[in-house]
């Protein structure tokens, strides 16, 4: 029956991954968002097609790598506290949630230690909601200026997540927002900045980011279904 039902899950991830590819133009990065996941349920989406896996903590972000291995890009898209530094960029190959200038330090620090340039997103809190992490909008464009003084981070973009829940076109303005963020800084031409992505929407609300200039999306539910509560 085990088994049975692992068969069945890797066919309804499989299925779920193949109706997502198809609402993603060329181009765009479907990201698997892993977290409370198992390393089975994150193979059957990568045989499905899924080539870069976001992980939001770690620890288990390190035991499944540990199992998966380095067959995918894996992208940090949860807080990252600076403790955490040192294992996150021997791990990940994005993180998608610098917030402050403080953690750019840090994983510029440990980043010269190990002689690699780790690709980062700017977190925007886009929505301005107390319970979020993010640079607050009118805050990014200094964040970013410093940055550039950076020599083993390169910023290549921003990153927003607008309401988890509701109805997605509410996220809307907090998407146009976001993307007149990145034309602005894109406009700039900073030194070793480069806008290249902007990572916006869920699995609620990827629709809508999409047609706000999303070309990273992360999709968790969407993909593997509800999470079983612990």
């Amino acid at each position: 029956m085990g088994d049975e039902k692992v068969n069945q899950q890797t066919v309804e991830i499989a299925k779920s991954v193949k109706r997502v590819l198809e609402t993603i133009p060329p181009g765009v990065i479907l990201i698997a968002a892993a977290k409370g996941r198992t390393p089975a349920e994150v193979e059957a989406a990568i045989q499905a097609g899924v080539t870069c896996v976001g992980h939001n903590y770690v620890q288990e972000a390190e035991r499944m790598i540990g199992v998966v291995g380095t067959q995918v890009q894996w992208h940090m898209i949860g807080h990252l506290q600076q403790n955490k530094a040192k294992k996150a960029v021997q791990l990940f190959d994005m993180v998608e949630t610098l917030d402050s200038w403080r953690l750019a330090v840090a994983i510029d620090q440990r980043c010269a230690a190990i002689n690699k340039v780790m690709p980062v997103l700017v977190e925007i809190n886009s929505g301005r909601e107390a319970n979020k992490t993010g640079v607050l909008p009118k805050d990014v464009d200094d964040l970013v200026r410093r940055l550039s003084e950076l020599q083993h981070i390169h910023v290549q973009g921003l990153m927003t997540l607008g309401p988890r829940f509701g109805d997605p076109a509410k996220a809307r303005p907090y998407f146009q927002a976001t993307h007149e963020a990145f034309e602005r800084l894109a406009a700039i031409n900073l030194p070793n900045i480069t806008m290249r992505y902007l990572s916006m929407g869920m699995s609620n609300s990827y629709r809508v980011a999409l047609e706000e200039g999303a070309n990273i999306v992360r999709i968790g539910t969407g993909i593997f279904g509800d999470r079983l509560e612990k």
